[in-house]
C-alpha cells in the first residue's frame, strides 16, 4: 500500500502506542479520539509512512511516522469532492460555488486541509476564517495562462482558496505557477527546489 499513499491522504488506524514517548498530550488526545492522520511529503522507512497529526488549534501540528501495517482506512482528497458539510461557513459556501466548474475539468480535483479533514472524519476543523484548500492532479502540464485563468476563477469565491498542483514530480502552488516568477518551488518527499517547469524539473527557466 505504501506506494499508493500520496500527500494529503487521510489514514486511520494509528494508536497512541505508536507515538514517540515525548509526543505532546494534545497529540495523544487526538489519536485516542479516533482522528485520522494526514500523509506528509517526507522520506520514511519502507514499512512506515510520514504523517501529521492535527490538534484543535491551528498551530497544533505534529510530524511523525505511522506503520503501514496499522492502516485500517485510507481516504484521498478526490473522494471528498461531493461530501457535504452542514455548516454555514465561508469555506463551505466557496466549495459549493466552485464545485460545478471544478467538475467540468479534465483533471481530477480534491479537497484537502481543514475542509477535507472535516468531510472525511466528522471532526470539526473549519471555522469562520478558514481558507479552502484544494488539490488538482495534473499529470500533464498546465500552462501558466491556464493557471492564471484558474486563479481568477478561484478569486471570485467567497473565501480565500489555495490550490496545489500535484505533478508527477511533486507539488507546486497554483498561485506561484500563475505568477511572474520564472522559477517556482516544487516540493516532493526528498526536497523542495526552485524549477522553471514542474513537469520537467531539468528544463532550464527561459
Amino acid at each position: 500500500m505504501v506506494n499508493t499513499l500520496l500527500a494529503h491522504d487521510l489514514l486511520w488506524g494509528m494508536t497512541p502506542e505508536q507515538l514517540p514517548a515525548d509526543a505532546p498530550s494534545w497529540v495523544i488526545e487526538s489519536i485516542r479520539g479516533g482522528q485520522p492522520v494526514v500523509v506528509r511529503r517526507a522520506l520514511s522507512a519502507a514499512d512506515h509512512i510520514a504523517v501529521g497529526v492535527r490538534g484543535r488549534l491551528r498551530e497544533q501540528r505534529y510530524a511523525t511516522v505511522m506503520s503501514v501495517d496499522a492502516i485500517q482506512r485510507h481516504v484521498r482528497p478526490e473522494a471528498l469532492c461531493h461530501v457535504s458539510i452542514d455548516r454555514d461557513l465561508p469555506a463551505v459556501r466557496a466549495l459549493n460555488q466552485l464545485r460545478p466548474m471544478l467538475d467540468s475539468f479534465e483533471w481530477v480535483w480534491g479537497v484537502s486541509g481543514s475542509a477535507g479533514f472535516e468531510m472525511a472524519s466528522g471532526f470539526q476543523a473549519l471555522h469562520e476564517s478558514s481558507d479552502l484548500d484544494l488539490i488538482l492532479r495534473t499529470p500533464q502540464p498546465l500552462s501558466r495562462v491556464q493557471g492564471q485563468e484558474l486563479v481568477k476563477f478561484l478569486d471570485a469565491a467567497v473565501c480565500w482558496v489555495d490550490m496545489q498542483l500535484q505533478t508527477p514530480n511533486g507539488a507546486v502552488a497554483l498561485r506561484e505557477w500563475a505568477g511572474p516568477s520564472k522559477r517556482v518551488l516544487l516540493k516532493n518527499a526528498s526536497e523542495a527546489c526552485l524549477v522553471g517547469n514542474p513537469w520537467n524539473p531539468q528544463e532550464q527557466a527561459a
